[in-house]
Parts: structure tokens; sequence; C-alpha cells
């Protein structure tokens, strides 16, 4: 396809018209799809029903009963499964209950009130600020949004945020308490650390001693095309003294199900002690019995993989689709640029400068609803309006098709009226 970018305004008009009479079709199709979220499809879901029958005792290898109390931090063998999955010693993990976001949130909100091992606590602080590389995960944003803390944003680039803009403002100001990552296969690039980025971080200069990153590794176990390593941070950090500064966070909730599937978080051995005489009077324990429905349904950590292989045949049928149909209606125009990425579950497009929003409203109005433009940054304000997350998981391959195409055409449609603008 000729590149639209240079066409004249007599070209413009002649190809808005062309646009218009394709959408309205679509309009007066009554479309109803939705890919607006990250969520498993039910075919998906299907892939582990197994789990949901696997549980037929009650006790752990030590004899433990899980419907009773106690176990504060989990029970030691679905520690040892995390433990062999993401390469981190099980006395430094702390496995919860179905959801990461929510041991996050539980993260931030105790260094707001009691600091980090001996620190101020960030609630009797003038300000506070997190660095947020974007596009980036919107649940992140708003957990910061929440509680009142500045965020700034970070560019990300083809091997993780950028590091030279990281290291400086980290250095500088000591009112910066951390920074968000998701090192592998990110929401919603589909970026991969590089091992630079990952030693970079682990060792650079802050100026605030408390100083955390937030490593959530959401997709860690998320190959589609092509399986990616993932450098240990906390072994980088170790070497530069700096293992206190990794807040770690894993689950199973796009692994077996959203919503009844096992988070855990990891952190230095000094974090975890000062974690749990916190956790202690917040709770008894999380939900044993499902942690040992993980655990009898997987019994290690190879067929956690051997399972994700499973997903990943899934998905990569509804991943290639959007690619190809992406490729044969805007490559070479000029007006869209998109990742490829290897694995994770979203692909992130950029329009042109201004269009992401129109191009959003226009696919509602025919019937498909994405992710809000804008939400990928801090604030909900893209600088540019052109960031587009496209998520391909939960629509039926047929669904997909429809709604790509509807996407393409808004994305053009948008583009053509942006350029008509400016003749």
């Amino acid at each position: 396809m000729a590149k639209i970018t240079e066409y004249s305004k007599e070209e413009l008009l002649a190809l808005k018209k062309e646009l218009e009479t394709e959408y309205d079709k679509y309009v007066k199709a009554n479309l109803s799809l939705d890919m607006s979220r990250g969520k498993p499809a039910p075919t998906q879901l299907d892939i582990t029903n197994g789990l949901l029958a696997s549980l037929e005792e009650y006790t752990t290898e030590a004899g433990l009963d899980a419907r009773n109390y106690g176990v504060l931090d989990g029970i030691p063998e679905m520690k040892k499964i995390f433990s062999d999955l993401t390469g981190i010693e099980e006395k430094n993990i702390i496995v919860g209950g179905n959801s990461s976001l929510n041991l996050m949130y539980d993260s931030f909100t105790r260094l707001f009130l009691f600091g980090a091992l001996g620190s101020t606590p960030w609630c009797k602080l003038d300000k506070v600020k997190f660095l947020c590389p974007a596009p980036g995960y919107d649940r992140h944003f708003a957990i910061c949004e929440d509680l009142g803390v500045e965020m700034i944003t970070v560019p990300m680039l083809q091997d993780g945020p950028d590091m030279d803009v990281v290291e400086e403002l980290a250095a500088k100001d000591d009112s910066i308490k951390g920074i968000w990552c998701v090192p592998l296969y990110s929401n919603p690039q589909g970026i991969c650390y590089s091992d630079e980025t990952v030693k970079r971080l682990a060792s650079m200069k802050t100026a605030a001693s408390d100083f955390r990153i937030f490593w959530d590794n959401a997709y860690g176990v998320h190959p589609i095309f092509e399986e990616v390593s993932l450098l240990n941070i906390f072994d980088e950090a170790k070497k530069s003294g700096n293992e206190d500064r990794i807040m770690y966070f894993f689950s199973t909730s796009k692994i077996t199900f959203p919503g009844a599937g096992v988070a855990m978080m990891a952190a230095s051995d000094a974090n975890i002690k000062e974690i749990k005489s916190h956790m202690t009077i917040q709770t008894i324990g999380h939900d044993k019995l499902n942690q040992l429905r993980h655990v009898k349904y997987f019994k290690t950590a190879e067929n956690v993989k051997a399972h994700m292989a499973k997903l990943a045949e899934e998905l990569k049928p509804k991943f290639s689709l959007v690619l190809e149909k992406l490729d044969k209606e805007l490559k070479d125009t000029g007006l869209a640029n998109w990742c490829s990425p290897k694995g994770g579950y979203f692909i992130a497009l950029d329009t042109l400068d201004g269009c992401a929003k129109e191009t959003v409203r226009l696919a509602k109005e025919a019937g498909v609803v994405m992710t809000g433009a804008g939400a990928t940054f801090p604030y909900q304000k893209d600088p540019k309006d052109s960031n587009i997350r496209i998520a391909p998981t939960y629509p039926s391959v047929d669904e997909l098709s429809q709604a790509i195409e509807l996407f393409c055409l808004c994305v053009k449609l948008a583009g053509v009226n942006k350029l008509l603008e400016s003749k």
C-alpha cells in the first residue's frame, strides 16, 4: 500500500470517502466485541479445568491440615514450585492469595505507613515520586494515583526503560522512591529487559536509601513465539549490596484461573522479616487449599512450563492473526507502527500523533471496545495521543478477525482526518 502520509489533499479526500462508506457498513452490522482487557478466553481457561478436580486430600507433605489456620507465608510445596520457576530461594518467598496486584498494593501501603527497614514512612514525607516507564501497566499507575504519589514518565526503549533517564533522575532526587518494572514481555509492548538493563537497575546509585524496584514479572513464563531468558535481578542486586531494593511479584493469574490463582512476592531476608511482622497482624494466612490444589495439579515447575506451552498454542493463532492483519492493512501507510511481541498478553500500536483517542472512539461507535487511549501512561495522559493497547486473548478467532479489521479501518480513518487538518 502506498504511503498515505504522502497523499495530496484530493487523494486524501477520495480515500476518506471510501473509508467512511466501509465504516458505515460496520456500524450497521451492530457488532459487540470486547478487546479492552487481557482476559483469558473460555477455551483458554478450559485447558486448566483439571485443576478443579485436583484436590482429593487436604494435607501437605508435612501433614499440615490445609483446611485450618496457620502458615502465614505459604505452604512449602507451593514455595518450591515458585522458587523453581523464578530462581529465587524459598526463604525469600511469601505466598499470598490470588492477586499479585493485591500484594503490590499492600507493599506500597506498608512503605507509606511504616517505612522500609527504619526509614521514614512515606506518608510523613512532603513528596513521594515514582518512576513510571511508559507505555506501561495502568493498574501500577492507579496505585500511585490512589496514594498521591507523583508519577514521572520514563520512555521505554527496545531493551527496557531508558536507563540514562532512570539513572539521572534516581541519583539526584531523594523524593524519588522507586520504579515500576514489567521486565519480561512487558504490558503493553512485549519488551524484554536486556541483561544490561537489569544490571544497571540493580547497581545504580539512588539518592533515596529506601529506593524500591517493584519488579512485576507478571508474564515471566508466558512465551508465545519465542522464549526469552531474564537475568535474575536478586543475583545482580546482591553484587552491589542492593538486595533490599527489590520487591518481586509473580502469580498464576494468567497460568490457571485469574480469579482463583496463587500470587507470590519475594524480597531480601531483611525485607521478608519486616513484611512478616506486619502480615502476622494483618492475616493468619492465605488460602492453603488453593495453594495445595495448584501443587497437586502441577507437582513441578517443569509441568507448569509444559502447561504454558499448551497455552502458547492456544494464543499463537490469535496473535498471528492480529499481526498479519496489521501488516496487510497498515504496513507502509505511514499511519501506524506496532510491536511484534515474542510473548505476553498484548500488542501495542502507535497511531499518528493525535489519533489514538479518535481511533478508539470510532471503534467503540462501531461496536468494538478497546482499552482507553491514554491508559498506558501516568494520569491517563499520553503526551502524543498515539498509543493503543490491543488485547487479542478474549475474543474467538472469528470475532477477533472482525474486530481487528474494523480497528485497522478506524486507524486509517482517524489518520486521514488528521492529515486533512494540515492540508
